[in-house]
């Protein structure tokens, strides 16, 4: 499928959260991660199902639990969630719905999800999101357009409609990060509406090897510039180029490091993996006679 114009993530003021707090609904706390998350709801949502609770407040306390769900596992409604609160997050929804009803943008390409995706155990249908470098680094949000079913009004017959999914990719996210989008995904007369979750994977670059938060480099030179000395000249992710002097002998596939140049860090995107070089010794084919004894004298102490 194809991906939509990326854009670079927008920071926002940090606001005390106000209204409902949807950690303490879960009994979770603040830093739990998404699975922490998804066995305390499904904990919770046993225990307080209008089906096997009879209590009068368990059907209004189950639907808290499905909101606090929902927005907890969206990692773009938790991030507004955090720094806004439950208002903030409204807000924010308001504002999607109004997008989606506009028209987007000129620039913005989107295409079906239906073709290439996976269901895992049943519960979410499952799609890879690829992602370049660049997006990895600076942080980006996908506009995905997603083609599912739903439920009519009348109970016994599904309607297909589009929906746009902003799926936001943060910096130094890992491939394999997992961001799932609750009941967005296809309603069936007998089940509630799957979810959808994205996996980053990364897309290759014509330079460089991804390696967790560090980027490789593979510098290729000869083996004058081996025994001898040389600078290489090592491209960096925002396109500068730095000069990296080597003095000493360099031995196929050696490496050095540049610190800070490499992809921001997903826990603290205020800092930087590193771009680690690697040398690739290339080798003469042949070595003329004349330059084959000058070799030997000079090398005959080695």
């Amino acid at each position: 499928f194809k991906i939509t114009k990326s854009e670079q993530d927008t920071p926002c003021l940090s606001i005390k959260p106000t209204g409902k707090d949807f950690y303490k609904v879960l009994g979770v706390l603040p830093e739990s991660n998404e699975d922490e998350i998804k066995k305390a709801y499904r904990k919770m949502a046993l225990k307080f199902h209008p089906d096997k609770n009879s209590d009068p407040d368990a059907e209004e306390k189950f639907k808290e639990i499905a909101e606090a769900y929902e927005i907890l596992t969206d990692p773009q409604k938790r991030s507004i969630y955090d720094q806004f609160g439950e208002e903030g997050e409204q807000i924010s929804h308001a504002q999607h719905l109004h997008s989606d009803n506009s028209n987007l943008s000129g620039n913005m390409f989107f295409a079906g999800l239906r073709k290439g995706a996976r269901h895992l155990s049943g519960e979410a249908v499952v799609h890879d999101l690829p992602v370049t470098l660049d997006e990895v680094m600076h942080g980006c949000t996908k506009q995905m357009k997603i083609t599912r079913s739903r439920l009519n009004p009348d109970g016994r017959s599904l309607r297909t409609e589009e929906k746009v999914l902003n799926v936001v990719v943060k910096k130094g996210w890992k491939a394999g990060t997992r961001i799932t989008f609750p009941r967005e995904g296809d309603e069936t007369l007998n089940s509630p509406p799957a979810d959808i979750t994205f996996i980053l994977r990364d897309q290759d670059h014509p330079e460089y090897k991804r390696d967790g938060s560090n980027i490789v480099y593979t510098a290729q030179i000869t083996l004058k510039e081996a025994l001898c000395g040389c600078t290489v000249n090592v491209p960096t992710l925002d396109n500068r180029m730095m000069p990296l002097p080597c003095s000493d002998i360099i031995k196929p596939g050696e490496v050095r490091r540049l610190r800070g140049e490499g992809l921001p860090l997903p826990k603290s995107p205020s800092q930087r993996g590193d771009l680690v070089v690697e040398f690739q010794v290339l080798f003469p084919d042949r070595i003329p006679p004349q330059s084959r004894e000058i070799i030997k004298h000079s090398l005959g102490q080695c």
